[in-house]
This record gives C-alpha cells, sequence and structure tokens, in this order.
C-alpha cells in the first residue's frame, strides 16, 4: 500500500485516498469536507464518466427525444439551438437517466439488448476513468497546486475489478496511486439504502453476469414478458441482491488492497483533522 502506517500516513507531505464502497454511505459526504479544507483536489470517477466518457451519448439521447418534437427538430437542424447535459459533482442525473431501466416502454423502460449495451458502454466508461487517476492526481499538484488527492468512485467498482488477482490491472494502477478506503456500511445502513432506494428507485450498473442472472430470475418468477417488465419494480427487485453480490466484492478488495473504515465513523468526521485520525487508526488495525 501507499502507506505503510498510521505514522508515515500522518507524515506524509501529499496524501492520497481512493473511497469506494456503497453509494449513500459517506464518499461524497467526506469528499467534500476534504475539499472545504482548502488543500484537497477533489477527483470524482462519476463527474468524469458523465463529462468526459459519456458525454456524447447522453447528449445524442437527448437529441434524439427532442427530434420527435416537429418544432424542435427545425430548430436542431438548423442549429439554432444546443442541447447539452448540465452535470454536476451535486448533480449526476443524465447519467443515470442515460443507463435507463429495462422493461415495458410504456413505463419509460428500456428493451433489454438497449440496456445491455448501454451498460457495457457505462463499464467502458467507468474503468477508463478509474485508469484516469493517475493523470489527475499529478495534474491536481503540477496545475493547481493541490498537495492532497481524492478519488470519489462510484458504486459499481467492485463489478469490473477481480481483487484476488494480485495481477488486475485497474486495482494495481489504483493502489499505487491512492490509499485505498472502503467504506462499511452494516446491516442497518443495508437496510436504510433499501428503504431509501425503494422510495426513489434510480438506474444501476450491473456485472453483465449478475444481470443477466436477475433478469432470468425476476422473468420466471414474476411469470412475465420482457416487454411487460415494470421498469422500476425489476430494479427495486434486484438492489438488494446487488448490495448482497457487492458487500464480499468489497470486503477482497479491502483486504487485499486497503484499509477499512465503517460508515458510522465516516458520518463523525468533521474536519480534515478527525480525517486524518481516523485513517491512521484504520493503518494501525490493518498492521
Amino acid at each position: 500500500m501507499l502507506y505503510s502506517s498510521a505514522q508515515e500516513w500522518l507524515d506524509a507531505p501529499q496524501k492520497r485516498v481512493l473511497f469506494f464502497g456503497m453509494s449513500g454511505l459517506g464518499k461524497t459526504y467526506v469528499s467534500n469536507i476534504l475539499r472545504g479544507a482548502g488543500s484537497w483536489f477533489h477527483y470524482s470517477i462519476d463527474y468524469r464518466i458523465g463529462t468526459r466518457y459519456m458525454g456524447e451519448y447522453i447528449a445524442d439521447n437527448a437529441k434524439a427525444e427532442a427530434m420527435k418534437n416537429p418544432f424542435l427538430r427545425d430548430l436542431l437542424l438548423s442549429d439554432s439551438i444546443y442541447i447539452g447535459s448540465n452535470i454536476t459533482f451535486e448533480n449526476l442525473t443524465p447519467v443515470s437517466s442515460y443507463l435507463g431501466k429495462p422493461g415495458d416502454s410504456r413505463k419509460g423502460g428500456l428493451a433489454i439488448d438497449e440496456y445491455r449495451r448501454r451498460q457495457d458502454q457505462f463499464r467502458t466508461a467507468e474503468i477508463h476513468a478509474l485508469m484516469d487517476t493517475a493523470y489527475f492526481a499529478d495534474r491536481s499538484k503540477r496545475l493547481y497546486g493541490y498537495p492532497n488527492f481524492i478519488c470519489d468512485t462510484g458504486g459499481s467498482i467492485c463489478e469490473w475489478v477481480d481483487a484476488a488477482d494480485p495481477n488486475d490491472t485497474v486495482l494495481r494502477e489504483l493502489s499505487a496511486q491512492c490509499l485505498m478506503v472502503w467504506i462499511k456500511g452494516d446491516a442497518a445502513h443495508t437496510e436504510e439504502l433499501i428503504r431509501r432506494f425503494d422510495r426513489a428507485p434510480k438506474p444501476m450498473s450491473y456485472q453483465p453476469e449478475f444481470l443477466a442472472q436477475a433478469w432470468e430470475d425476476y422473468l420466471n418468477q414474476m411469470g412475465v414478458s420482457e416487454q411487460d417488465v415494470d421498469p422500476d419494480d425489476f430494479i427495486r427487485w434486484t438492489y438488494s441482491q446487488a448490495l448482497a453480490h457487492r458487500q464480499p466484492r468489497y470486503a477482497e478488495m479491502a483486504k487485499k488492497w486497503g484499509v477499512t473504515v465503517t460508515a458510522d465513523q465516516v458520518s463523525s468526521v468533521q474536519s480534515e483533522a478527525d480525517f486524518n485520525q481516523l485513517i491512521g487508526r484504520a493503518l494501525e488495525a490493518r498492521s
């Protein structure tokens, strides 16, 4: 790992961390605290995906919808209007809207083949964005003068890596650049994430094998055809399974490549000093 002890971490003139874990457990919360401290550069993987690697997909999809309206079609064809996405660190809705949900088109669903195509686009985009970490870590110091660096990853990072493989390309690169920190939730956090998701289901990104099995199981258990799947019902049904699927993958990443802190510990962080002490304790616990 980049830091072998708590003292090495505390004494380091340049601190680099990468947060991973389920969305909603504090990755962005603590990133915002550190960014607000003034000496940390915040690199958001999801923001990079939406602006660099999927920006054209998102804009073209919006244009395709606008082209169905004769009035907007004429304006677009004459270059009289411009359609783009307004992605920010706090608003990544354009990315999730593009990913969509599979099922009945009358309820806003996508055909499963189109859904899988967009899932594959996202997987490629996320891997590229993760591999850009070294560039942004260097850029943050060289161009902007920030001594410290945060990489804030999405919940699906565990889907594209094999933590048990010591030669995994993505994990080798990330661990060489940053201290990898798993923000771990407990059973109560999981239940709250499920309740939150049930109230407002959002598009997700899944490992292809997991998605194929979940889709087949859903069709069989519900006794429906692909065209009649309720999109929100499917992703609600799948979400708790996705959490269970990802938990051991995160755990393996932390065991082989990084350290673990809990969501409760992260929620108690109020300052940069609090965070540095928390990571120091995590390094001590690992050693």
